[in-house]
């Protein structure tokens, strides 16, 4: 049977009782560096940002435009990859050059040859400051966005797996061999051995190595690698031509093992649950709190209900993402097992109900801090009607209000000229801006009971 005979794909999901993994294109699979060398921690790190894309993407009502970017924080990026905190600066530096870094994607198909040549790894990419967080925002090439978004075929990657193995040839050949896990031959495809120099190696085909050379120096480590941390059993087999080694490939087989408990009380938290939370916006102590009162099961559902809201461009902006994934949580029965496949329809207050007007918010609200929430929520909602023509002024002098204060920067810029104005440091200061001049100073501060208005 031939070795790229493959089962039909399942329909993507993310069923809440199964880790987050990383659907990779087939033509992604094998990354031949053009241009420079790619580290482990680097490839390990643009596995992470393929994972992260593709569940917005997945989330995301339609493809978004090509300038889309990607964002989350860099030290849950470099926790899911197994990296420390001390390899943030080399990770910062390796991210800034993977920008102009060009690779040759190719496919492990017979005679398919190169998918994709000359791609930069990613279109852009920036670092910035967010409450003293180094955060990471990026985009891809049209064609990877394709790809990563709607797969023809792919192989399952668990980035828990790529953070054990402890060498670049190890990662690069577990890639492939996860390929074929499912592959009824049991074997990858046949190719030559200066093919699988290049596929294995981080360096430009200029640094080849002889494959007995490379096979001794590299690939047997590897093999180990992979038989002791994964899924997967890997054997090589040479084939020859006289006495000469022409061609290779592997014999892969998937380990009979029990299903991977979920974590237990004093454990950690999945590195991947924290990733998802942290890029929504949700510090990972108070993940733990969240899943400490309602178990790792519904919290996990329940993030997938906020990916997928947070992702819906057409509905309000999630201004506070922690409260509102604990009020999930919190109007959600408790059930034997979290739903797998509607678990949106729990989503309390999805479509924005009216706004209630500013003098009946003191009736439902008591203390200060939340009152001052609410009312932010209000006005926010006011401003979202206006149109364009009218909520610009406010705009503008938000922006002179935080350059008088020496707030302004690139980003808020940025998102000023992207239409972005009712989230962040720009969005408090359009807020405070509208409601100072339409309510006066005093709408921050809570009326006393017996000054609000009563309904007739």
């Amino acid at each position: 049977m031939s070795a790229d005979v493959l089962p039909d794909k399942p329909s993507p999901s993310y069923s809440s009782d199964e880790v987050l993994e990383l659907r990779k294109p087939h033509e992604m699979i094998v990354m031949m560096p053009r241009s420079a060398r790619v580290t482990l921690t680097g490839r390990r790190i643009y596995s992470a940002l393929l994972q992260v894309a593709q569940t917005r993407l997945v989330a995301l009502p339609a493809m978004p435009p090509a300038d889309f970017m990607f964002e989350a924080p860099l030290a849950a990026i470099l926790r899911t990859t197994g990296s420390s905190g001390s390899e943030r600066t080399a990770a910062k530096k390796y991210l800034i050059e993977m920008r102009s870094l060009e690779v040759d994607w190719e496919s492990t198909a017979p005679g398919d040859g190169v998918k994709w040549r000359g791609f930069s790894m990613l279109s852009e990419v920036a670092l910035e400051q967010r409450r003293g967080e180094n955060w990471v925002s990026w985009s891809y090439p049209p064609t990877i966005m394709a790809a990563l978004r709607e797969p023809q075929r792919w192989a399952r990657i668990d980035l828990d797996v790529l953070a054990k193995l402890g060498s670049y040839t190890a990662v690069a050949l577990y890639e492939i061999c996860a390929r074929y896990r499912e592959n009824p031959g049991g074997v990858t495809s046949r190719k030559p051995v200066a093919w699988w120099v290049d596929a294995l190696s981080n360096g430009p085909g200029a640094e080849r190595r002889e494959w007995r050379k490379f096979k001794n120096e590299r690939v047997k480590d590897a093999i180990v690698e992979i038989n002791a941390e994964t899924d997967l059993d890997v054997d090589l087999i040479e084939h020859k031509q006289g006495r000469v080694i022409t061609e290779v490939q592997f014999a892969v087989r998937k380990k009979r093992q029990a299903a991977a408990a979920r974590p237990v009380a004093g454990e950690p938290v999945d590195a991947t649950l924290v990733l998802r939370a942290e890029t929504l916006g949700i510090r990972e102590i108070k993940l733990e709190g969240l899943i400490k009162e309602f178990g790792d099961e519904r919290v996990r559902a329940q993030i997938e209900v906020l990916e997928r809201r947070a992702a819906n461009k057409s509905l309000r902006t999630i201004d506070n993402a922690f409260s509102y994934l604990r009020s999930l949580l919190r109007n959600e029965p408790p059930q034997e097992s979290a739903p797998s496949g509607n678990s949106a329809a729990v989503a309390p207050d999805v479509v924005p109900a009216p706004a209630p007007t500013l003098g009946a918010v003191a009736a439902v609200v008591k203390d200060e801090a939340s009152y001052l929430r609410e009312q932010i929520r209000v006005i926010k909602q006011e401003l979202a009607a206006l149109p364009p023509s009218q909520l610009q002024p406010w705009v503008d002098q938000a922006l002179q209000d935080l350059a008088r204060k020496g707030a302004l920067n690139a980003v808020i810029n940025r998102r000023a000229s992207q239409g972005d104005v009712l989230h962040g440091m720009l969005g408090s200061a359009v807020v405070y801006a509208y409601a100072d001049a339409t309510y006066g100073p005093e709408w921050k501060v809570e009326p006393d009971a017996s000054s609000v208005p009563q309904a007739a």
